[in-house]
């Protein structure tokens, strides 16, 4: 006998990064992630005014100019962590959903 049921998922967790890491290990981690995040944005600006040269590039400038902020915050941080002789704990857990 088969079932029409159909399985329906609300959201989906994605564990990015979890551990424990050193300073340096930890700021090319995050590093990393951010970088990929600023290169999204330049990448999606650039498609977007090779297809309309009229385009408002706004968003994805004020999105990298935050994200840039972030590297320089995490920066900080680190640094301070790094002289106190510390590691640092990433538990980086990304919720998919979908929406409407």
């Amino acid at each position: 006998m088969e079932s029409n049921q159909t399985l329906t998922i609300k959201d989906k967790k994605v564990k990015l990064v979890d551990g424990e890491f050193t300073p340096t290990q930890a700021s090319d981690i995050l590093n990393a992630l951010i970088d990929q995040k600023i290169n999204y944005h330049k990448i999606e600006n650039l498609q977007h005014w090779e297809q309309d040269h009229n385009n408002d590039s706004k968003p994805y400038i004020r999105r990298i100019k935050e994200l840039e902020e972030e590297k320089k915050t995490i920066d900080r941080f680190i640094t301070e962590i790094k002289q106190e002789g510390k590691k640092l704990c990433i538990n980086g857990i990304l919720t998919v959903k979908a929406v409407d």
